[in-house]
């Protein structure tokens, strides 16, 4: 019974490594890309709230900080769908969530816990709404910590990579030295 149930736990291991990160890949592509496209779309409103972003990201003049938003979501969405640089644009887009809940989502002002609380929604009611891109950054971390998984670009780069690089010169000239047993 128990290696019946460890065969089973086992298998949905592996498959979380194939379909488990993929699903994560693809949420998160589909949103960042969405977002960015409508910022593609859409008019610069960075210049009103230029002032709420954190230091350094204040000091962008507000057309570069919306161009690099924007590109980021679009670039980073499509990378994270198909799995190519998948930590770099964790990475990048988790910094660009931080930003936006500085800037965007998180509460004007809040004297207690209890208040900062309130703003933890997905629906802005006055207090903030910085639900929404925590849920975002904690998907971005498990990717950033795991990596993209086995349907992914990186993994086959990453395995072609390492096939390469068993076969260098050094590991050669190593293996040459090397006085086989009889």
């Amino acid at each position: 019974m128990k290696t019946r149930l460890n065969q089973y736990l086992g298998t949905f291991d592996a498959l979380g490594l194939w379909v488990g990160l993929l699903s994560l890949r693809l949420i998160l592509g589909w949103d960042f890309f969405e977002s960015g496209l409508e910022k593609f779309n859409g008019e610069n409103w960075f210049a009103d709230i230029q002032d709420q972003f954190p230091f350094p990201f204040n000091l962008v003049p507000p057309n570069i900080s919306w161009q690099m938003a924007t590109w980021f979501e679009l670039l980073g969405g499509i990378a994270l769908v198909i799995g190519l640089g998948t930590r770099f644009f964790s990475v990048s887009l988790l910094v660009l969530s931080v930003v936006a809940i500085a800037s965007v989502h998180w509460p004007e002002a809040w004297r207690t816990w209890t208040e900062l609380a309130q703003g933890y929604v997905f629906t802005d009611k006055g207090f903030g709404n910085f639900k929404y891109p925590v849920v975002l950054m904690g998907m971005l971390w498990t990717l950033l910590w795991m990596g993209p998984g086995r349907l992914s670009f990186d993994y086959v780069l990453r395995s072609r990579c390492a096939n390469h690089n068993a076969a260098t010169p050094t590991t050669l000239a190593a293996s040459m030295h090397h006085k086989p047993t009889v």
